[in-house]
């Protein structure tokens, strides 16, 4: 559509004429402003307004609407869509996911993250096997690891190592050690944990058990949770009502077990899977 130029004393003057000049409505027509009347003196106008006008232009329709100008019920295929799905095989999803399916939304505040990995005691059938190495070697690896630690923490300690047949405890002797040890052996867990790669894994060894302690922790930890695991002990017996404890490391919960394996009038089991595994304290059933 040609442009029409039209004038008048306002904008909005000179507007309307070209709209009257189109016979469109507004909405129909786009406009360009050639020139403004300006303000002279006591309010007066100087001049007049200046525009050009043409009937708005119908848009093009979309790419996407020339490639797809008839939308295909579910399940229906075009020619080419068939003769291209018997050049191409289909193509299988790897993941086994139904694309379909819509994807549920996670509850507000879960996310991916895991659960904090417990250290563990390792079992017997844990340990691959191999070539034996001299216990004697690895424990001189977990005596350089574990001075480093100490001196690299500023703290002033020293380290022994005490082997009974495959076994073989690292113990951290001297005063203020307790960062090495952490809040319920949490820490301590992990330096066993670095101390049996540097001294296990990375020589090989399969055969010997190798623990670490830390200023005599983990007897004074076994004697605390044996106290403890009596006294719930006596008021599982006395209330008939169970106890459920606190998550424990599967250190604490073995030396829990133990102590109340041989006490009479309560039977433990353990439910729930690490780091949050809980011991659970309840009447023995009548007749044990």
């Amino acid at each position: 559509m040609e442009w029409v130029e039209t004038t008048g004393r306002s904008i909005d003057e000179a507007k309307n004429a070209a709209l009257d000049a189109l016979g469109v409505a507004e909405d129909d027509a786009e406009f360009d402003i050639l020139e403004e009347p300006t303000q002279g003196l006591f309010g007066r106008t100087r001049g007049e307004a200046r525009v050009r006008a043409r009937v708005r232009p119908t848009q093009a329709r979309q790419k996407t609407e020339r490639r797809n100008p008839r939308r295909k019920p579910a399940g229906e295929k075009s020619n080419t869509d068939q003769a291209a799905g018997e050049a191409r095989p289909e193509r299988s999803n790897s993941r086994g996911r139904n694309n379909d399916r819509p994807r549920q939304a996670k509850p507000a505040g879960e996310g991916n993250r895991r659960p904090p990995r417990e250290p563990r005691e390792p079992r017997d059938d844990d340990r691959p096997k191999g070539d034996p190495v001299d216990p004697a070697l690895v424990s001189a690896q977990a005596v350089t690891f574990l001075t480093g630690v100490v001196n690299a923490f500023g703290l002033v300690g020293t380290v022994v190592v005490e082997r009974e047949g495959e076994e073989l405890e690292a113990q951290v002797n001297g005063d203020d050690l307790g960062l090495l040890v952490g809040p319920r052996g949490n820490t301590l867990l992990a330096l066993q944990d670095l101390t049996r790669v540097v001294a296990q894994r990375r020589l090989g060894d399969h055969d010997t058990r190798l623990r670490v302690d830390v200023a005599g922790y983990r007897e004074r930890r076994r004697d605390a949770l044996t106290r403890f695991a009596l006294k719930v002990a006596g008021e599982v017996v006395e209330s008939g009502q169970p106890r459920v404890l606190e998550p424990m490391a599967s250190a604490d919960r073995k030396v829990v077990h133990d102590a109340l394996s041989e006490q009479t009038g309560v039977v433990t089991r353990s439910r729930g899977d690490d780091p949050y595994r809980q011991i659970v304290v309840e009447p023995a059933p009548s007749g044990e």
